[in-house]
């Protein structure tokens, strides 16, 4: 038999070396075993049974050929929750963490704000704000019936009431006359020829990445809409590529003739563009 510590160190050796093998390790033991990971640590003398020991092996081989852990496990934490995610959404990452902290912060100054989220996929940017901000309407919008179901899943979990509308970008919205004050928004900015060569691409759904020729293609197309349907003064939250700040600051200036403030991420790159409706350049 094989004990909690053992199987740890064995699968360090499948993984490729990186910061990450460790920790992946340690997730996905602690998923089979449905314990916390601080559980191993104490209980590394513990025997896997003949079953545990198959299933992590079986884990750790799809974690070795490249699946991400979170798809292998089924969820991932994003801000304060736990998500449920799959293959049909993209993963939730820690970047998309400032563009919710931006948008908390914007709706605490607009009362009865009424909140939308644009593709909103695993429904991360909606479930989390509608959880910190129970009194305000939110909507979310996704072409992907099958992330919808995923959204709507994650929002039953954490209890929350979110109009969710299947739909491209912010058309749904627009078909029924919605007006917001704030949006929110992760788009694909990955442009086309990138995406093949990117590891990312492999798992993760390209709907969710492919920005099209130059990545600003969705960026683009939702921008043309926000006149009909976000109400004077309303911000608008974009996420982008970290070399798109210059080039989306100047689409939004010649399609709304508004200006745009830049917000880094935790690593200091370019991440997010805020800006407001009928601020003017």
């Amino acid at each position: 038999m094989t004990t909690v510590g053992a199987a740890l160190r064995n699968a360090y050796g499948e993984l490729a070396p990186g910061e990450s093998a460790g920790l992946d390790a340690q997730v996905l033991l602690a998923h089979v075993l449905d314990a916390e990971r601080v559980y191993l640590l104490a209980n590394g003398e513990v025997e896997l049974s003949g079953e545990q020991q198959r299933c992590f092996t079986e884990l750790i081989n799809r974690r070795a050929a490249g699946e991400p852990v979170a798809y292998i496990i089924g969820r991932k934490s994003f801000y304060d929750l736990e998500l449920t995610v799959s293959p049909d959404v993209l993963i939730p990452r820690p970047e998309t963490e400032l563009l919710l902290e931006e948008a908390l912060r914007l709706a605490a100054l607009t009362p009865a704000c009424h909140a939308a989220d644009i593709g909103t996929g695993s429904g991360a940017l909606a479930v989390t704000f509608a959880k910190h901000m129970p009194g305000n309407r939110v909507y979310a919008t996704d072409i992907s019936g099958k992330a919808l179901k995923i959204a709507r899943k994650n929002a039953k979990r954490h209890r929350v009431r979110i109009e969710f509308l299947q739909g491209n970008l912010a058309q749904p919205l627009v078909e029924r006359g919605v007006s917001v004050d704030l949006l929110m928004a992760n788009l694909p900015y990955i442009t086309t020829d990138e995406l093949d060569g990117l590891a990312v691409s492999k798992y993760e759904p390209a709907i969710a990445l492919d920005g099209g020729v130059d990545g600003l293609a969705c960026i683009r197309h939702m921008l043309g809409q926000l006149p009909e349907f976000c109400r004077e003064g309303a911000w608008v939250l974009l996420e982008i590529g970290a070399d798109q700040a210059d080039k989306v600051s100047r689409l939004v200036g010649e399609t709304l003739n508004a200006r745009c403030k830049v917000l880094r991420d935790y690593a200091g790159l370019d991440r997010i563009i805020r800006f407001q409706i009928g601020a003017s350049l």
